[in-house]
């Protein structure tokens, strides 16, 4: 299934019934009097968070949606059904926002979450409804109220407890394939994540979410390489796991890069509790390696967050797993610490017999 984290969709509510305009004409009954009934209520479009989606693939096939006109009101005094609602599904995380693209219309932030985008038309009354003392035969009928229609625009936003941010290239994809049950793709080229990736961790009795965006350059934010767009996906995160390659030519001015670009998108996420690592430790020898600490600490002392938001400086290497555990630890305490600061439960500890 292909990612998409971006649709614009047409919807339109249902028009209302039109009432009725009817008289009762029955054996022995003499007065009949108006008996037209009201129309039907249109349907509403509806959007509903559910489980089992992380795409919004299927409104790249189908961007029109239209509910139900009610039914017209009947003779009897029978009033028209409601018209059926449009409901739209839409994966954890999804935003909806008006035709701009910056008024927010709802955040689904949990399953079984419903908003009403547009609601349907009233339905028109029918004759019966105007009948009085004075007017004892009623000749006429309300139409039906038109539908609510917009464009919206969806909007998706992982959520996730932890995010893997980097350079193209700095490991973050064979980390995550090394942690999870994930499978991302890896190669030795730049740019081989296209896409978000998520993977559940559980290790050490914990459990939580990570999230692979791919690499950022220099001038990302300018739309060089694949842009800032995807990290958007790290906005929901608690704290950042930023990979740094130790086979680069110097980690601080990689790590400063990486810095620029969080600062340069906003949203708060050059302030989030971050942890760096020196990935691919294996590829190095010790002296190239001792470098590329002292100038990652000179780095992180200079543009990093404050010493509170900061996590400790590790090494690791996903291809003999030499730090991983040390660094999925880290990262567990991180969120768990930031859990408990909003007042949350700890994250849950799989169960086993």
């Amino acid at each position: 299934m292909k990612f998409l984290d971006q649709a614009k969709v047409y919807v339109r509510s249902g028009d209302g019934g039109a009432g009725c305009v009817s008289f009762r004409r029955e054996k022995f009954i003499e007065f009949g009097g108006p008996d037209g009934g009201d129309g039907g209520r249109g349907g509403d479009v509806v959007a509903e968070c559910v489980d089992g989606l992380n795409t919004l693939i299927d409104y790249r096939y189908q961007q029109h949606f239209k509910a139900k006109t009610g039914m017209h009101g009947m003779g009897k005094n029978r009033a028209g059904g409601r018209g059926a609602d449009a409901v739209l599904k839409v994966p954890v995380g999804t935003q909806i926002y008006e035709e701009d693209g910056e008024t927010l219309i709802a955040d689904l932030t949990e399953v079984g979450q419903r908003v009403v985008i547009c609601k349907g038309g009233n339905g028109g009354f029918g004759n019966a409804y105007f009948t009085s003392s004075t007017n004892r035969a009623p000749r006429r009928a309300n139409p039906g109220l038109a539908g609510e229609e917009r464009t919206i625009i969806l909007r998706l936003k992982l959520i996730a407890d932890a995010g893997l941010v980097g350079l193209p290239n700095a490991g973050k994809s064979t980390f995550l394939a090394s942690v999870t049950a994930a499978k991302p793709k890896i190669a030795d080229y730049p740019f081989t994540t296209l896409h978000p990736g998520l993977g559940v961790v559980r290790r050490d009795g914990r459990e939580f979410v990570l999230a692979d965006i791919p690499g950022l350059i220099e001038g990302a934010h300018e739309g060089h390489g694949l842009g800032d767009r995807f990290l958007g996906h790290v906005e929901r995160c608690r704290v950042l796991l930023h990979l740094i390659d130790a086979t680069g030519e110097h980690a601080g001015k990689d790590y400063k890069t990486v810095r620029a670009e969080l600062a340069a998108y906003g949203a708060g996420l050059d302030e989030k509790l971050e942890i760096v690592a020196l990935s691919k430790i294996d590829a190095v020898d010790p002296d190239h390696l001792k470098k590329q600490r002292e100038r990652l600490k000179r780095a992180m002392a200079s543009s990093g967050p404050p010493p509170e938001a900061r996590g400790p400086l590790l090494t690791l290497s996903s291809a003999t797993g030499a730090g991983v555990t040390e660094a999925l630890r880290a990262v567990g305490a991180a969120i768990d610490a930031s859990r408990a600061e909003e007042g949350l439960a700890t994250l849950p500890v799989e169960w086993r017999p």
